[in-house]
């Protein structure tokens, strides 16, 4: 069972790494690929476009679950990497 409407850990920010975005986003015109991080993100792993008039649709309809975050960084990695390669279209 997937659990929405959860807090992000302070400082994670593995879903603006890890998730490919194919929309334009501030900065990245032509979207951000799996793996990459998002320009948009501090030292300190914070959005510096969070709640700005600009921040993306995108990322404010994404909603994490406690499945999806898992306990750690490092679960919430494997996890979006998996979800990557199971929705990247084959070539």
């Amino acid at each position: 069972m997937i659990t929405m409407d959860m807090e992000c850990r302070p400082g994670c920010a593995v879903c603006c790494i890890y998730i490919s975005i194919s929309s334009a986003l501030p900065g990245m015109p032509e979207g951000k690929p799996a793996g990459v991080r998002c320009v948009n993100l501090n030292n300190s792993n914070r959005c510096l476009i969070y709640g700005s008039p600009i921040y993306p649709a995108v990322c404010k309809n994404f909603t994490p679950s406690k499945q999806m975050c898992g306990s750690s960084d490092e679960e919430a990695m494997k996890y979006l990497q998996k979800l990557e390669e199971y929705t990247t279209p084959s070539r």
